[in-house]
């Protein structure tokens, strides 16, 4: 196998720390896994002494796997592990800890779902509540940060402080370990008795470690108590590709190595095997714009290929409708489904996108685990108002007491739940209840007037009287500041159900999709894990890391969408960019950047990163300033030829050999 020049620097590299800065597609593992290779080989180093560490098992396996066969199938002594199994390995020779001590998932949630109840929290999502307190939990600790000084994005700082002082406290009297308690455990132990460290020092004398600029704080410092005092520590990374920040990831860390070790060589692999030189130059011309990195030249080893796409539509059904009509044509040009991968944002993002592949008999897997938004509290409660509005019980002047519960103070109302007796709630006996305060009267009457006129509704009619008539934004809104979240999140989840409403005529047919929709999300989750499957991967941009595809759609390219609008800070927004240039770089072949100029009836602007990739001059690092809107005619004569210029009837079943595609709005440069 031949090797640039770089790539040999690296394999080669003997004694001392080395930095090595892996562009996209440059062969990182094929580097570590050689340079392993060339020091039990060629520097006669004791495999046993050798240490590669990994973010994730499948990474850990494949290189063993691969240095296996490097090695003609030899099953030397090398280690392969994550952080987490290197470092509960060493916590299992010094406390006797076994698997037993591992806290699972469902372990770790009860926990937190019992102090909810305890200090009695008024949450509507407890599932979604519960994973963010047990993700920020994990920051403070990766991090090593002080309590006293953490301010949470869920709730506040006291009752944050409260949750996380009683999971610790209920982790410690259950003998339970969680990921990041194998972290701060082994740094105590390494700072606390120099004796053990000294022991893992003698065993592990070179130190390689993948994905560096992943790495958190605590792990930092971990690795650099272990490499002492020799420091063979080798990294392999690509702060371009520090995508983790949420987790405690920071490529300052991997920015500030050679600070921390003066004497460190570095050597770029420069040369991006994978994707067109078209793909690289853009991706090249967006990540440019971020100032905290290392300034560094990335060159395709393949020819131009075609041109990155950039289309703008009018909607998003027009965007869902030709990336369905561009799949067909690429199977038809002889391409495989499994070729294609769809890359989004967030999860909330492709529900539009799936059900039009499920409609088009497309088969497709996603990697992420996406939330059924037909099963969002939002989404119940509104179903619960159209359903006591439907329910027979209703010409009665009554309702399930279950479904009233619901709905009573949402929005507020000031109802009491004492007000309703019994299973069968009686809307005159509630006024009843209040007959000495006639403004109380008036609300039971004015929700039974509502739900008089939902009654006669439409599936979409009804859900926009429920937000805007009967105040259910109002209500998300004050919702969202009690849990210091922004109000645009709830209520654009309120735009995608009654987005979906709009499509169906009655109840029936609406609920009868929900069901079949819910029956595809489980089906996937079981798939999830299959490989070698033809069809289209559906995932967000973090989870597409390290993979590649021939062909990339990048979809909803918007602003608050990517970047996203929690993004505020200079590091925030620098972030966004780096995810999206992971996005663009997993393209071998073909890129389709789309966004859409409007969503749910309002306005969308295309994403800033788009105008960075465009038009590279028009405005200096970290300013949005869109760059002009082009219409060229003859811009889609390279395209396929009725690819997306065919409107074609829509089908309540249509197969998936049938024209999806819909003429297009072009906007901003479109090349192809």
């Amino acid at each position: 196998m031949a090797f640039h020049e770089s790539q040999l620097q690296a394999i080669h590299h003997r004694q001392g720390p080395m930095m090595v800065l892996a562009g996209p597609g440059s062969g990182k593992t094929t580097v570590i896994t050689h340079r392993v290779k060339y020091l039990v080989e060629e520097c006669s180093v004791e495999p046993g002494s050798i240490l590669v560490i990994t973010f994730t098992k499948a990474a850990a396996q494949e290189m063993r796997q691969r240095f296996e066969k490097l090695t003609e199938g030899r099953r030397l002594p090398v280690s392969f592990g994550t952080f987490h199994a290197v470092f509960f390995a060493i916590l299992k020779r010094a406390y006797r800890y076994d698997a037993s001590n591992i806290a699972r998932d469902e372990q770790r949630t009860a926990i937190i779902r019992e102090l909810v109840d305890r200090y009695q929290m008024d949450v509507e999502d407890e599932a979604e509540f519960i994973s963010q307190i047990l993700s920020e939990i994990s920051l403070v600790k990766g991090e090593m940060m002080n309590l006293d000084y953490y301010y949470s994005k869920n709730c506040s700082e006291e009752m944050f402080k409260k949750l996380y002082q009683g999971y610790e406290k209920a982790m410690v009297e259950k003998s339970l370990l969680d990921f990041d308690d194998m972290l701060v455990l082994c740094y105590e132990l390494f700072t606390q008795r120099k004796d053990i460290l000294e022991a893992w020092q003698r065993k592990y004398q070179y130190i390689l470690i993948d994905e560096f600029q992943d790495i958190n704080r605590v792990q930092y410092e971990i690795v650099r108590m272990l490499a002492a005092p020799q420091n063979n520590l080798f990294i392999v990374g690509d702060d371009d590709q520090s995508i983790y920040r949420f987790r405690g990831a920071k490529p300052e860390i991997m920015l500030g190595f050679e600070k921390d070790y003066p004497q460190a060589k570095r050597v770029l692999l420069g040369i991006n095997y994978r994707s067109t030189s078209n793909i690289v130059d853009y991706a090249g011309r967006l990540i440019r714009h971020n100032k905290t990195r290392f300034e560094k030249e990335i060159r395709a080893a393949r020819g131009a290929g075609r041109p990155v796409t950039t289309v703008g539509f009018a909607d998003a059904p027009t965007e869902t409708r030709t990336i369905i009509k561009e799949i067909q044509d690429y199977v038809q040009m002889g391409y495989r489904l499994s070729d294609i991968a769809v890359l989004y944002r967030t999860s909330m993002e492709p529900r539009l996108l799936m059900e039009r592949l499920m409609e088009y008999n497309i088969p497709f897997q996603m990697r992420d685990a996406l939330p059924n938004i037909y099963e969002h509290w939002i989404t119940q409660d509104l179903l619960t108002y159209i359903r006591i509005a439907a329910d027979p019980l209703a010409e009665k002047h009554q309702a399930k007491r279950a479904d009233a519960l619901r709905i009573i103070n949402r929005p507020k109302r000031y109802i009491s739940r004492e007000a309703l007796d019994g299973q069968i709630v009686s809307w005159n006996q509630v006024k009843s209840w209040y007959r000495s305060k006639d403004w109380m009267v008036e609300r039971i009457e004015d929700l039974e007037y509502d739900l008089k006129i939902l009654k006669k509704l439409a599936p979409v009619a009804a859900v926009n009287y429920i937000r805007k008539a009967i105040g259910y934004d109002e209500y998300l809104k004050d919702y969202a500041e009690y849990r210091r979240m922004k109000p645009e999140e709830l209520l654009e989840l309120a735009d995608q159900i009654q987005e979906s409403a709009s499509g169906y005529k009655t109840m029936d047919a609406w609920l009868l999709h929900m069901e079949e929709y819910g029956e595809q999300l489980k089906q996937q989750a079981q798939n999830r894990e299959v490989r070698d499957q033809d069809c289209v991967a559906l995932m967000t941009m973090h989870s597409a890391k390290g993979l590649e595809f021939p062909i990339v759609y990048i979809m909803d390219a918007n602003e608050r969408v990517t970047p996203h609008h929690k993004a505020v800070l200079d590091a925030d927004l620098e972030e966004e960019r780096r995810m999206f240039y992971v996005a663009m770089t997993r393209a071998k072949d073909r890129l389709h950047v789309y966004y859409t100029k409007e969503r749910y009836g309002k306005p969308q602007e295309r994403s800033r990163f788009i105008d960075e990739y465009l038009y590279p001059d028009s405005a200096p690092p970290g300013e949005f300033r869109p760059g002009p809107e082009v219409k060229t005619k003859g811009m889609l004569e390279s395209c396929r030829a009725t690819s997306q210029q065919k409107t074609v009837a829509k089908t309540e079943r249509p197969a998936m050999q049938q024209s999806a595609g819909t003429k297009p709005v072009w906007n901003g440069k479109v090349v192809r």
